[in-house]
């Protein structure tokens, strides 16, 4: 049978459209190519947002060159959008497709073939299912390049949107995710909150997120279909960057310190269990102690379920790059690893306040042998024995113990 691999690089739109491109694929006929095994067609969906994901998309493509003999290779994703030259001096043969066209790969590829229609049916290898419902940014932080290689702000039609989640549930998907590269900017015949109820009302789901949203997006609307939905969860990731309202500035970003604490209160006010995970760059150019100092006291304060931190990384086309003041990698790593480990101890401590408690959670595969792990609804890491249970099951658990992985549970 004809082969193929996918391998994604970068955020969970990525994700989304790697899945769509395994969802047709398959609807030609093709399978997954198994560990060690040379695959028909190999697609690169690639990321950009930072020096290291260039460099780990280049090492992508450049395995399944060496590892697929004869085999059709497209690239696409942010890096194919910023630099298409560094990708075709790789090797020969490589089908380029920019981000605009992205959903027109697999027909690219095959254009003699009837597609199925770009949407997916599942998520491989994930409880969880994220759903596109919107692409491109109209923000332009001063750091980020993705406006520019991603496009200005368009979004899918709430209908399209809830259609694909009626399957997704059919096919089994207990929890869906709303992803986009900026979904507090989602207009589809409706605001985001509108998406969030109508999604919220199908049978048969179980729960709800939203992947990313910056805090001034969060009002009182959206607050309202998160807080008081049926199956809305109790978390959300919102976005931060810096605790500094003059790095924010710089950052470009739309929002203050005062804004995102806000924001935080008043979800928790109205649900003491209600969480937030977060992203935070560190060592912004022009970043000072004070500056630092800021970020940390906001981490404290809010006690994180967990946070994703980047270092500064300069990319070129933005207005940070050429910024004076850039802070040096030793004093940026010292940065770095001060918030790891205040980001783990935070979360412990926010975990903490939950042992004992009686908390559903959906269950996925572990990498510790003999146990599965999941999550609460508000996003607590759980880890339970295997025995009697199996990954997709949303179960209740007494919360036992508290570690750095993780809550110990019994099911």
């Amino acid at each position: 049978m004809k082969k193929f691999k996918v391998v994604t690089l970068g955020c969970r739109t990525n994700q989304y459209e790697s899945q769509g491109y395994a969802d047709q694929l398959r609807g030609l006929g093709f399978t997954p190519a198994e560990e060690g095994e040379a695959a028909d067609v190999c697609i690169v969906n690639t990321c950009t947002v930072t020096e290291s994901a260039d460099s780990s998309s280049r090492h992508q493509i450049r395995q399944l060159l060496r590892e697929n003999a004869g085999a059709k290779i497209a690239v696409t994703g942010c890096m194919a959008e910023s630099a298409p030259e560094a990708i075709r001096s790789i090797g020969e043969g490589i089908h380029l497709v920019p981000n605009g066209r992205k959903e027109d790969l697999v027909a690219e590829l095959f254009p003699e073939e009837v597609l199925p229609e770009f949407k997916i049916e599942a998520f491989d290898g994930h409880t969880r299912a994220f759903v596109k419902v919107q692409d491109g940014c109209n923000s332009f932080c001063t750091y980020c390049i993705i406006p520019y290689v991603r496009g200005r702000s368009r979004s899918r039609q709430v209908g399209e949107v809830v259609s694909e989640v009626e399957g997704l549930i059919a096919n089994g998907y207990k929890e869906v995710v709303i992803t986009g590269i900026n979904v507090g900017d989602f207009d589809g015949g409706g605001r985001l909150a509108d998406l969030v109820r109508a999604v919220d009302r199908l049978p048969g789901l179980e729960r709800l997120r939203i992947s990313s949203i910056d805090p001034d997006e969060v009002d009182e609307d959206l607050a309202d279909a998160v807080l008081n939905g049926k199956t809305t969860c109790p978390s959300m990731h919102i976005v931060l960057q810096a605790g500094s309202n003059i790095v924010l500035k710089r950052m470009n970003r739309k929002y203050t310190r005062q804004i995102f604490l806000e924001t935080v209160e008043k979800m928790v006010q109205k649900n003491p269990d209600f969480t937030v995970t977060t992203d935070i760059i560190v060592g912004f150019p022009g970043e000072t102690e004070a500056d630092f100092a800021e970020t940390v006291d906001v981490v404290k304060k809010v006690q994180f379920a967990k946070i994703h931190l980047f270092p500064y990384s300069p990319r070129k086309k933005t207005r940070a790059a050429l910024y004076p003041n850039q802070v040096p990698q030793e004093i940026l790593k010292r940065r770095k690893q001060e918030l790891l480990r205040l980001a783990e101890q935070t979360a412990f401590g926010l975990r903490e306040k939950f042992v004992g408690r009686t908390m559903s959670v959906l269950l996925e595969n572990s990498e510790k042998e003999g146990t599965l792990s999941g999550h609460t609804a508000n996003f607590l890491k759980v880890f339970v024995d295997a025995k009697g249970l199996k990954p997709n099951d949303l179960v209740n658990c007494t919360l036992l113990e508290n570690t750095p992985e993780g809550l110990l549970a019994r099911c």
